[in-house]
This record gives structure tokens, C-alpha cells and sequence, in this order.
């Protein structure tokens, strides 16, 4: 059945198609897009000889891993969870990583992981009777402790981080049968902040790298944006291996799938308070909870800034959260019960981060194929899912 959309004429075909003929709520994947992106990241491989993971804290809708498979080199994880995702249902190389880990974890990702990398001395200690009889590679985490990012929450080099070993704790040789050093500092971020960590890096540790095998660069990096200085990146990847001789690992999420997530929502009710509200069936606090702690303003097919337009409104959640705002846009024709309105670019870490708070609906998962223009649905969630969290 045709659905109401706001504004249809201003919007792509494809976007127009994914809003009839999805439920609502839903996050849809372009399959289009995402074989675009691979494609962009399987040329960086082969470009610069790096080897590419799929940050599963991202994106881990393992229904979509057969299509990924083949552009990637595996996937990293933050928790046994992920990590056996994706050893079972990914393949290839999984890269482990933990702030900390208590016994059964470090035991559990011995059997499932091919790399560790180790947040502390202690931790990597701690638990090696566990790796030294595993076909486990183990690296150490460094801080740099070189901040690039504008936002604290999501700066692993702002200052009292938990996040990696700085040079002022990291010994002078490196452990018995450490293979690796691994840093993450980016987010969401091009290549020159890259460039810069770097040679930080290089300067304070560069000296062990002569004595191991690899080096991961982590994640962050905005591969598939545009502006992204691709060959800049692939001399950087070269200058690692030619110079110490290491494979060279970057583990982009939202690289891998941005730009390829709709979210679907629905109008349910239009009130007035000084301004228009347009209350949806999605939340930002339940299904796009970055909006929140970032915070940021998702771009909406057809939505403008307020005033732009005619018609401006405040977007808001079901919830019972009393900030459960989206944010203002204006439109060019009038929201009422019933419209359709497609949020772009929610497929990395929008995905992951919902809840079920208040037992409002979950969006359905869903794929868009662009070559037959049909949207399939992957899974639909229900009362039981709710239900079966608790006990």
C-alpha cells in the first residue's frame, strides 16, 4: 500500500522507494552503496598492501557479512560477544580489543580471536599462560596521547584516558612475545589527523617496531568520505611496511558502511508548544542515541534547517524521556499523521546502540537492493524480544 511521504518530489529514487515500500520503523541498508564503499576500501588494500577489518562496533548485521566477505580481511572486537560473531559468521582475521578483561573472557578469545591486543602490562601478564599456548598474536595498545578529536566522550587521548599505554608507562623493551602495538585515536575524521597521530607515534615508539610483526593503525579513519586523501593514505601504509617491515591493519565500521542507512519513521501525532512538535515512532534515545551524546543533527531527505522552509518543526521520540528530541527542520509542505520521513546516513553505530527503553518498538532490519528495487526484510522484532531481555 503507497505510504504518505512529505516532500516525495525532492528526494532520489531510491530513497522514494525505500520509504513505500519498507515498514516503518525501519533501518535499511543500500546494498547498492555498501558494494560501492567495499569496493572503494578493497582498492586501498590492494593499493597500499594494507589488510582491512570491520570494526564490529559499528556494524554487525552478520546477514550482510556474505556480501562484505570478500573486500575485507576479517573484523576486530571489543568483546568475546563480537569477537565470536564474527569468528563464526565473518571469517578471516579477528583483531580483540578490551579496556580489560576478567579470565573467562581472555580464555574464550584465546580459542576465537588470531590477534589480541592488550589495554595494560598487567593484563598482558595476567593472562599469559593463556595466550602463550594459543595461535594467538598479542600486541600492546599505545597512547600517543595526541588528541584530534573535537568531542571528550569519544577522545581515547584525552587526558586521565583509560584507553592505551603512554610512553611515560611503557617499558623500554618491549615484553617476551608481544608481535604487535596497536593505536586508536580518530573518529569520523580524514586523513590529515592521521598523518599527524602518526608521526607522533613514530616519534615516541616508533623504536619497536623494528621488533614486530605488525602495526594497526585502528579505526576512525573516513575512508569512503569524500575528500578523503586515499593516495596520501596508501604512501603512509607503504612507508610502515617498507621502513619496519609490518603488516599494516586499518579497522574503519562507519567507513565500511557510510552513507548506505536509512532509518523510516512515521508521524503519529503533531502537538503545539510555543512551536510544532511532530511526535515520531522512532526515538532518539532508543534507535539513534548518538544524537544525544554526540550530540549532532541527522540530515533528513527532504528536511531543511529551521526556517529555511515554510514549515518548521521540532522532531521528537514516543518516549517518556522528556529530552527525547531529534532536533528542527523545516520542510516545504506541512507534516501530518501519517508521513513518511527517511533519516540519512544510520547505519554505523546507529545500528548497534539501540535499546528496547520503554519497550518501544524496534525498527525492523531491512536491505535495499537497487538493481531490482526491492526492499527486504531481514528481521522484524516483537513483544518476545522485549520480553526475553529480562527474566
Amino acid at each position: 500500500m503507497a505510504q504518505a511521504v512529505n516532500g516525495m518530489e525532492g528526494m532520489s529514487d531510491h530513497i522514494a522507494r525505500i520509504l513505500e515500500a519498507a515498514p516503518s520503523p525501519a533501518f535499511v541498508i543500500d546494498l547498492g552503496a555498501l558494494r560501492g564503499n567495499l569496493a572503494l576500501l578493497d582498492g586501498v588494500r590492494r593499493a597500499s598492501g594494507a589488510k582491512i577489518l570491520l570494526a564490529l562496533k559499528a556494524f554487525s548485521a552478520w546477514r550482510l557479512f556474505p556480501l562484505m566477505r570478500p573486500f575485507l580481511d576479517g573484523v576486530c572486537a571489543s568483546s568475546i560477544w563480537e569477537a565470536r560473531l564474527g569468528h563464526e559468521h565473518f571469517g578471516g582475521e579477528v583483531h580483540a580489543f578490551a579496556a580489560a578483561l576478567n579470565e573467562a573472557d581472555a580464555g574464550a578469545l584465546a580459542e576465537v580471536a588470531s590477534h589480541l591486543s592488550c589495554n595494560s602490562i598487567g593484563q598482558l601478564e595476567r593472562f599469559r599462560p593463556l595466550w602463550e599456548g594459543a595461535p594467538l598474536s598479542v600486541g600492546l595498545r599505545v597512547n600517543p596521547e595526541h588528541s584530534e578529536g573535537a568531542t571528550p566522550i569519544y577522545d581515547p587521548c584525552a587526558p586521565g584516558s583509560r584507553l592505551g599505554i603512554p610512553l611515560a608507562e611503557f617499558p623500554r623493551e618491549l615484553p617476551r612475545g608481544v608481535e604487535g602495538l596497536h593505536m586508536h585515536t580518530l573518529c569520523e575524521q580524514l586523513f590529515e589527523p592521521l598523518a599527524r597521530t602518526a608521526a607522533v607515534f613514530e616519534e615516541k615508539f616508533g623504536k619497536h617496531l623494528a621488533k614486530c610483526r605488525w602495526l594497526n593503525l585502528g579505526g576512525g579513519h573516513h575512508i569512503t568520505r569524500e575528500g578523503y586523501d586515499i593516495a596520501a593514505l596508501v604512501e603512509l601504509v607503504k612507508h610502515f611496511r617498507q621502513e619496519y617491515g609490518v603488516e599494516v591493519y586499518l579497522e574503519p565500521g562507519e567507513a565500511v558502511v557510510l552513507k548506505t542507512g536509512v532509518l523510516v519513521a512515521t508521524v503519529l501525532d503533531v502537538v503545539r508548544n510555543g512551536m510544532d512538535i511532530a511526535i515520531l515512532n522512532v526515538s532518539a534515545s532508543c534507535h539513534m542515541p548518538d544524537v544525544l551524546e554526540m550530540p549532532y543533527r541527522p540530515e533528513i531527505a527532504g528536511g531543511f534547517a529551521p526556517g529555511e522552509r515554510d514549515y518548521t518543526y521540532r522532531l521528537a521520540g514516543p518516549s517518556c524521556l522528556a529530552g527525547d528530541v531529534i532536533g528542527d527542520w523545516s520542510f516545504e509542505k506541512p507534516l501530518k499523521v501519517g508521513d513518511r520521513l527517511a533519516f540519512l546516513d544510520m547505519a554505523h553505530y546507529t545500528t548497534v546502540k539501540t535499546t528496547m527503553f520503554n519497550g518501544i518498538r524496534h525498527p525492523a532490519l531491512c536491505a535495499f537492493e537497487p538493481e531490482n528495487n526491492e526492499v527486504t526484510v531481514l528481521r522484524e522484532f516483537t513483544y518476545a524480544d522485549f520480553r526475553d531481555r529480562m527474566c
